[in-house]
């Protein structure tokens, strides 16, 4: 057993070791991951405030959050700029901390009701009944096949799915940051290393 437990040690080194060069690119795929998912939202809070603010602060068909102006701009300009940030890897342990208050906000505010999944699970009853019933109504009223081409219809559930996964993907650059040879944290480390 130990000869096979060293014989896994020595592959494992030998083949693992040879990535650590190319560490960086994880970082960096959750960076561009993350990019268009925040600057979507936080673009789309700044072009509507207005509606943005009612939704933050309306008790009966939006969040009813306290101070709805001051949270609708943080949260809009915090995703707009965290966007940005991310994209070119500048400050992005710091910028991951106020984003991942953005998702934890999200997910109980938005999401928390609907459970987990994003995407309602076709093969329920209750959702197959509604998606036949659309299927039928946009086969008979409207261009089906115009409206399928790019895909076939679901139902969202909006749950927590998203929030969680983008949540952990910031937690993930809150400790690595934004990676080896591709931020501008690693050039900027480089140029104003640290004291010792």
């Amino acid at each position: 057993m130990n000869a096979l437990a060293q014989c896994y040690y020595t592959l494992h080194q030998a083949i693992f070791s040879r990535l650590q060069t190319l560490d960086g690119l994880a970082p960096l795929a959750m960076r561009l991951y993350l990019f268009p998912v925040f600057w979507m939202a936080g673009s789309q809070k700044i072009a509507g405030m207005e509606s943005t603010i009612e939704w933050f602060g309306n008790p009966d068909w939006g969040l009813g959050l306290p101070f709805p102006s001051l949270l609708a701009h943080m949260a809009a300009y915090t995703e707009a700029a965290g966007a940005v940030l991310l994209l070119v890897g500048l400050a992005t342990r710091w910028i991951s901390i106020p984003l991942m208050v953005a998702m934890v906000v999200a997910i109980f505010t938005v999401h928390w009701g609907n459970g987990w999944p994003a995407i309602a699970d076709s093969g329920a009853e209750d959702v197959a009944v509604r998606l036949g019933a659309a299927r039928e109504l946009l086969q008979e009223h409207g261009n089906y096949a115009w409206l399928t081409e790019k895909g076939s219809f679901v139902i969202l559930n909006n749950g927590i799915e998203f929030g969680v996964t983008y949540f952990l993907m910031l937690l993930g650059l809150l400790f690595t940051g934004g990676g080896r040879y591709v931020s501008l944290d690693y050039f900027m480390a480089k140029v104003y290393p640290p004291s010792k």
